[in-house]
Parts: C-alpha cells; sequence; structure tokens
C-alpha cells in the first residue's frame, strides 16, 4: 500500500507550489479486454463455472445386418476458476489532506487511478493466456500451425505471417468474420520500414505509410491480410522456449485471433468487479483507500488463436 504523507509531498504544499498544473503519469491505451467474451451467467461470490462441450457426430459406412456405431456426442466440461484476487491500495492522513494545496484533487484520482491499475493487470493477465498454448510445439490443428515463430529476417513478423496466420484459423474453421491481432510495438516499426512497403509502387495498398505512420493510437491505419491490428505494450515475453529450433526466450509473444463472440479464444468471469472503498484508521489520523476485484481468465477456443513469436530487438 502506497500512501500520501506532507513528508513525502513538500512539492506540493502551499507554501512551496508556483504552478496551477499537477504533473500526472502518461498512460497507454489498454485493448485486450474488449476481445474477452465475458460470461454473464457468472454471480457476484461464485469461485467456478462449468460449461458442457459438445463435439461433432460422425459418419459412419453401414453394412446390413451389423450393429450400428453409437458414440457419446459430448467432450467433456470447461471449467472457468476465479483465481485472481487483485487489490490496490493508498492512504493519505490528515496532515496531508490539511497542507497540501492540492489535496482534493489528489484524493479525487485516487479511485481511478487505482481502478487503472487493476484493469493494467487485467491486461497483463489476458496477454499471458498465450501461455495456455503447450510451449515448444507448433499447436497444430488440422495440418495449421497455431504457434509459430516470426519469419522476417532475424525473427521479426513478415506480412505474410498475417497471411499464414489467416490460413491456419481457417483451416482449424474459425470464423473469419473478426480477425484481431494484437502486437507488439516492434511489428509496427518492423512494417513500416520493410523493403516492400517504403517502395509502395508495388504496393498500392500500403500507399501513405511511409509518410503518414502505419498506426493512429494504438491501432494499425491498414487492415493486414484481413486482421484489424492493435499494438500493445503489455505483450507477453516468452521466459524460456525453443520453437521451430529457434530460441525464442525474449520474443514477444504476438496474438492473432477470430474474435467473432462467443467463438472468441478467451472466456473471462468477473466474481467481483472492481469495487471501491474508505475507511479512517483514527489511531493514525489516516485515511485508507482500496479497489478489489476477483476475476477468471482461461484459453477457451485453441482453434481461434494463432501465436507469433517475434523478435522484439529491431
Amino acid at each position: 500500500m502506497s500512501g500520501e504523507m506532507v513528508a513525502n509531498n513538500s512539492v506540493l504544499i502551499d507554501d512551496v507550489i508556483q504552478s496551477s498544473f499537477i504533473k500526472e503519469t502518461l498512460k497507454d491505451e489498454l485493448t485486450a479486454m474488449q476481445w474477452v467474451d465475458w460470461m454473464s451467467e457468472f454471480t457476484e461470490g461464485a469461485s467456478s463455472f462449468k460449461i458442457p462441450s459438445i463435439g461433432e457426430a460422425v459418419v459412419d459406412d453401414y453394412t446390413e445386418g451389423d450393429a450400428i456405431k453409437f458414440r457419446p456426442l459430448d467432450k467433456g466440461e470447461f471449467t472457468m476458476v476465479i483465481d485472481k484476487h487483485k487489490t490496490s491500495g493508498n492512504f493519505i492522513t490528515d496532515t496531508a489532506t490539511e497542507d497540501l494545496m492540492y489535496a482534493s484533487q489528489l484524493i479525487a484520482a485516487i479511485p481511478r487511478e487505482e481502478s487503472r491499475a487493476i484493469l493494467k493487470t487485467l491486461e497483463t493477465d489476458i496477454m499471458r493466456l498465450q501461455r495456455e498454448q503447450t510451449a515448444a510445439d507448433t499447436n497444430t490443428i488440422n495440418g495449421g500451425k497455431h504457434r509459430f515463430v516470426a519469419t522476417g529476417s532475424s525473427n521479426v513478423v513478415a506480412p505474410a505471417d498475417f497471411a499464414r496466420a489467416k490460413l491456419s484459423l481457417k483451416k482449424a474453421n474459425a470464423s473469419d468474420r473478426n480477425l484481431i491481432a494484437i502486437v507488439d510495438p516492434s511489428v509496427a516499426y518492423t512494417l513500416e520500414t520493410s523493403t516492400n512497403l517504403v517502395n509502395v509502387s508495388n504496393n498500392p495498398h500500403w500507399e501513405g505509410v511511409v509518410a503518414e505512420g502505419m498506426t493512429s493510437g494504438m491501432r494499425f491505419v491498414k487492415n493486414v491480410y484481413g486482421f484489424d491490428v492493435y499494438e500493445s505494450n503489455y505483450m507477453d515475453l516468452i521466459d524460456a522456449e525453443t520453437l521451430e529450433t529457434v530460441d525464442v526466450a525474449g520474443f514477444a509473444a504476438n496474438m492473432f485471433m477470430s474474435a467473432d463472440g462467443e467463438f472468441g479464444p478467451f472466456k473471462g468471469a468477473w466474481s467481483r468487479q472492481p469495487r471501491f472503498t474508505s475507511w479512517r484508521d483514527e489511531d493514525r489520523e489516516i485515511t485508507k483507500y482500496n479497489t478489489s476485484s476477483r476475476y477468471g481468465l482461461k484459453l477457451y477456443r485453441p482453434e481461434s488463436l494463432v501465436v507469433i513469436p517475434s523478435n522484439t530487438a529491431v
């Protein structure tokens, strides 16, 4: 828990402050949460949730007089567990409240900043769901690789990798109505400076990229082989893994997915939405503030996710 005291806020005391502005930390955009299918059936206080899985019916050749083959259609259950319990706490002393020139603005910012801190942690946890794939394996489904190393020079992402990801999703019967890619900022740099894009005479689709850049905010201006592309500073970095004979430790795990509602790769559930509380500690003349939440996340449809580790050293 961090706290606000006169001792660590001397620059904000009335007899010192000269400016009418308060400096706030720059914040980047959070993008991943919108691509999680959040379970509305989950009730506050629940700790787990089960979803039955239905497989595909099989057709057999039949010979008159033989017994018909019967099989179960269910494929087991998908279990969502609430295993994330997060808190963000701060305090401010009575003395700081009395002496700080901008105490009211500081206190008003606490709920917003605590909530963002939890959502930033959620963003990181969503990116870490790529770890639910089998490491050091191409996670092949119907002949399509769902985990492969970027094929550009020095293992950076190349435009062809987008096409390969789309092919793998198609082979796995994933929906192609809302294709999303969330990539490390180094991917935008790699594409912006690639030879094929600089020479736009051969690539009219990319015309304007050199003059205006690849991105606006955290989103790519251009659609790449059907993917709407978003940059994120929270991509999961691979700890230790050898994939397709390449040491990908430290590579960014870029995620390409079919995010068509319930057919997307990720499921999530809140047992407790971010909840803000505050209370007085009279013994210490301190007011404490806390935002807490409980949630669960899981890879639900492996066939709807392709992970492409890429070198970020560009």
